[in-house]
């Protein structure tokens, strides 16, 4: 048995221990334990994915058996079994091992591992040779698969392309420019700024943000992009494109970003697309793509990308541009090599196992360009800019023909819904989570009444309020509801106190609220994860502190500075009612 038991934890609880682990033993026993137990897909890929870094990590045995000999891999450790296949750079003899696994014990870490190795044998064998040779096709290098898919058949990488400035898709809707549009092209501006000042010399034309503007009567948005931060607006009118619709919206901004390209063909039967002049342009493709991670812009986002044949990074709420040096066998070309890449967008989102964040890169392959390099980011990760009217920027109206096969599917009927609460704006936000548990009602009233005290301050709700089964009376129940959803999947807030009453403080949560200046948690749990990242920890009944803290604010007149730097601060309780909450 392992020294923990994986069912007693959940899997926030468990990613950090199963990450101080570093024994293959130990995480072979943990997730034979996981399996015979709770058997959750989740955990077991968090436990698969720490074997295989430990076994990559440990030193060799010292069994000096020549790699391109027999491997009895029954009778070797994980560890042993990654470094030997360090050692084989034969594909034949990596796929019989990998036969010889699969028809004996199929053990997924060890198949994963000779895969990996596999794949990275196979890509430095199929690039480009130094004499040039051509990189084999996909029915080649696949002869036993009835439909190759490892290069897409429908759109091509552009060869030797070239690429310059950051584009921004500005959503629009029911006429309005979204904020998080505004949020874009003002992080896009500093990052532009920051990217001329690291890599563009004194001689040469500095690089621009690009705001694309696609709908009906959308020009009008032009001048506020500018004002915002662009340089250039490239925008396309239609009334066919009062609502978004993905296929034309989609054929649209690709032929933006490959405007005066020669656009490759996408099947066999029809030949590339002649370039169009583009006569403020020189380059093929941008070198960024920035969209918003809404609705509609994720779904435009991931059909762009693939239609310019490039990668997607989703959901971020950080982006900063630097070099980056890689030893991936698969980006640099050959086995124990390094590659610096240059001016890369690093795009930082929260981890899917939600234990940290991730930083997403999008590389080239040696033989193989992936731009423009992009990524959709959640609303309300950055300041929206103050516009400055005097800025000036250039015009360009897009102009391509519509194709009526785009517009196959059609909105024949809509309800416009109500626009929802927007709780970035506040000084203050009171939120509450499964703590009120005891008396929903009344947890979320005395949210309400410390709301009400502030002069600018509004109720939020963590993720498990809206997913819960809770029963709240109908004066308070507008304050329940999905649209003052706190978090990686609700809104983010930056306030400039955040109260957060009975919730534990998972990092979806986290991403919500981690740039309020200050963070106040009132939870009756020591131990609760957010006491690790807020500023200041009440350990109590909210049911008790929430009254205690309206009382102060009301009766003093302290304002949100005040509360921030402590001015109302609160005597700790003990009660141990009002628990905590998941999200």
């Amino acid at each position: 048995m392992p020294d923990i038991d994986p069912g007693e934890f959940d899997i926030a609880e468990l990613g950090p221990k199963v990450r101080a682990i570093d024994d293959t033993a130990e995480l072979e026993a943990l997730l034979a334990a996981e399996r015979d137990g709770r058997d959750r897909d989740a955990v077991i890929t968090v436990i698969q994915s720490r074997l295989e870094a430990v076994a990559a990590e440990e030193d060799d045995t010292g069994d000096d058996e020549d790699a391109t000999g027999d491997v009895d891999l029954a009778e070797m450790s994980l560890a042993e079994i990654g470094n030997r296949l360090r050692e084989i750079d034969d594909p034949a003899h990596l796929r019989s091992l990998r036969d010889e696994e699969q028809s004996g014990e199929n053990r997924d870490t060890v198949v994963r591992l000779i895969e990996r190795r596999l794949d990275s044998v196979d890509d430095s064998e199929d690039g480009v040779s130094d004499e040039g040779t051509e990189r084999a096709s996909p029915e080649e290098r696949h002869p036993d698969l009835d439909h190759p898919t490892a290069d897409k058949r429908h759109v091509r990488a552009l060869p030797d392309g070239t690429f310059g400035d950051m584009w921004v898709y500005c959503e629009t809707q029911a006429g309005y420019l979204l904020s998080v549009s505004r949020e874009l092209l003002g992080k896009a501006r500093d990052l532009t700024d920051e990217y001329n000042e690291a890599y563009v010399g004194a001689d040469d034309d500095p690089e621009r943000v690009v705001a694309v503007l696609i709908g009906d009567d959308v020009a009008r948005h032009a001048d506020e992009c500018i004002a915002c931060g662009a340089d250039v607006v490239v925008y396309h009118e239609d009334e066919r494109l009062s609502r978004f619709l993905h296929k034309p919206y989609t054929e649209l901004f690709a032929d933006m970003a490959r405007w005066g390209a020669v656009t490759p063909a996408r099947s066999e039967d029809r030949e590339p697309s002649p370039p169009r002049d583009a006569d403020w342009r020189d380059y093929d493709e941008p070198r960024y793509v920035l969209f918003p991670a809404t609705n509609n812009g994720r779904d435009l986002s991931a059909q762009v990308q693939a239609e310019l044949d490039s990668g997607l990074a989703s959901d971020c709420s950080g982006l900063f541009i630097e070099d980056a040096r890689i030893s991936n066998p698969v980006k640099t070309g050959e086995a124990g090599s390094q590659r610096t890449f240059e001016r890369v967008l690093h795009m930082k989102r929260p981890d899917f196992s939600g234990f940290e964040y991730s930083t997403i890169l999008c590389l080239d392959n040696p033989d193989r360009e992936f731009h423009p390099q992009g990524g959709s980011v959640i609303p309300g990760s950055f300041e929206v800019p103050d516009p400055d009217p005097t800025r000036e920027g250039l015009v360009v109206e897009h102009d391509l023909p519509l194709d009526d096969d785009w517009f196959r599917v059609q909105v024949t009927d809509f309800d416009r819904l109500d626009s929802g609460v927007d709780l970035s704006g506040h000084d203050v936000v009171v939120a509450v989570g499964r703590g009120i548990g005891t008396n929903p009602t009344r947890g979320v009233e005395l949210a309400v009444d410390l709301a009400a005290a502030f002069e600018d301050a509004d109720v939020g709700v963590s993720r498990g309020i809206v997913t819960g089964s809770y029963e709240f009376a109908g004066h308070v129940e507008q304050y329940t509801h999905e649209d003052r959803q706190i978090g990686e999947t609700g809104q983010v807030v930056k306030p400039t106190v955040y109260i957060a009453a009975g919730i534990s403080g998972a990092v979806q949560h986290k991403v919500g609220c981690d740039e309020a200046d200050t963070i106040i948690a009132i939870n009756t749990d020591p131990e609760a994860r957010i006491r690790d990242w807020c500023d200041y920890f009440i350990e109590g009944d909210l049911f008790e502190v929430l009254p205690r803290l309206t009382e102060a604010v009301a009766t003093t007149d302290r304002g949100a500075a005040a509360v921030a730097d402590g001015g109302a601060a609160t005597p700790t309780t003990d009660s141990a009612d009002g628990g905590d909450d998941d999200e």
